[in-house]
């Protein structure tokens, strides 16, 4: 059996990917990265040991205090942040569909062309 070779940074990344999300299972991320979900297990089982056993790692966006709820301003903040990046996606998504229609026209070109 071959032994892969992943770099931390790759690591790192997967486990954060993990455990970002509750509803994420070893399978589905592992089968989308293209590794093993014993793979990724043990990485978060590292990854929790090296973080004293958290079922998450802590992010700077992340509050210190669960008991306080956000402020106004904190919210407002966050809703911009999220109208930004829908807008972004947006635009990105019209970028997507614009050069799959400019692949699949060409893809007909290129179709009949071979057919001459």
């Amino acid at each position: 059996m071959v032994m892969k070779v992943y770099s931390p940074e790759f690591k790192a990344d997967a486990v954060a990917l993990y455990l970002s999300d509750p509803s994420h299972t070893f399978e589905g991320i592992g089968k989308d990265l293209g590794i093993s979900r014993e793979t990724l297990r043990n990485w978060v089982r590292a990854e929790r040991v090296r973080h004293g056993g958290g079922t998450t790692t802590s992010t700077s966006t992340e509050r210190n205090t669960v008991d306080s709820p956000p402020t106004a301003e904190e919210l407002q903040a966050g809703n911009e942040a999220l109208r930004r990046e829908l807008a972004a996606a947006r635009k990105e998504m019209h970028k997507l569909a614009t050069e799959r229609d400019i692949l699949r026209k060409a893809t007909k070109f290129f179709a009949q062309e071979m057919t001459w």
